[in-house]
């Protein structure tokens, strides 16, 4: 697979993956292109844990399954990332961006306008909803054959000073190397995100993984390999809208949008036009 098509086929997994083991060759792949990544003055900061025991993996399904309905429960995290949410294709066209969650529960589908309010939460919480999203969520995160730590040392992770940002920085670019690498080995990968919703869940995790005081856990991934076809699970979103070009693309300074340029750029090595005559 080629760069530029690996970036284009890069996907978030919110959907099963098969149960098979991450081969060491994989898993050691993996590990390998993440060290490959930038930092300052040769820092490398980032370090990994990977998981595949199972009582392991299916602690932290139950913490990110129990996070998650408690932070769907309480409405914090729809009054955290309401912003975010669409709930009509014409939203999303419009928006560019954000998370589309077109496949509600059908008791849900009447008050879409309303999740946002009291009589929402409401609604949300009489019908179970936090429930089974944070059973969905454990489910997915418990069929996972392997998950990965990403910590970084706290040498260099200081919040407050710059190397703080260079180490984040780093750590993001280590991680967009794994991404794109288990798209080119057709595997999937998905942020196991609610334990760091709700207050005391994320240190349940690091204790879980024994993370020594030098370094500081920053996120976990869950990874697999991409059955041949993928179910949309019960409750489902998507996210396959992008900015145009010219909303987030400045040109000289950052009051001249860049223009003409919101059409896909053509593939690599594809002949250009020769310019008209005159």
């Amino acid at each position: 697979m080629e760069l530029l098509e690996a970036i284009h086929r890069r996907r978030t997994t919110n959907g099963h993956l098969l149960p098979d083991p991450v081969s060491p060759e994989h898993q050691r792949l993996l590990v390998e292109v993440a060290g490959r990544a930038p930092s300052q003055l040769n820092s490398q900061p980032w370090r990994f844990v990977l998981v595949e025991d199972r009582g392991t993996i299916e602690t932290v399904a139950r913490i990110s399954g129990e996070s998650m309905t408690e932070a769907m429960s309480s409405g914090t995290f729809f009054e955290r990332y309401k912003r975010w949410f669409r709930f009509s294709a014409e939203e999303m066209e419009r928006t560019r961006s954000g998370m589309l969650f077109d496949r509600l529960p059908a008791p849900l589908r009447p008050f879409t306008s309303q999740v946002f309010t009291k009589r929402g939460q409401r609604v949300v919480n009489a019908l179970r909803v936090p429930q089974v999203l944070g059973e969905e969520n454990r489910r997915l995160v418990a069929g996972s054959p392997l998950l990965m730590g990403v910590l970084l040392d706290r040498g260099e992770y200081r919040p407050g000073e710059l190397s703080s940002f260079y180490s984040l920085f780093s750590m993001g670019a280590a991680m967009e190397n794994v991404w794109l690498t288990t798209t080119e080995l057709g595997m999937g990968i998905q942020f196991v995100s609610f334990p760091m919703e709700v207050p005391g869940a994320w240190e349940r995790i690091a204790g879980l993984l024994r993370v020594p005081d030098d370094l500081e856990l920053m996120a976990v991934y869950r990874l697999g390999y991409l059955p041949p076809e993928q179910r949309r699970p019960a409750i489902d979103w998507s996210s396959g809208q992008r900015k145009r070009v010219s909303q987030y693309v400045f040109r000289e300074a950052c009051d001249t949008p860049q223009t003409g340029w919101d059409e896909p750029a053509p593939a690599p090595g594809a002949s250009a036009q020769p310019p008209a005559a005159g």
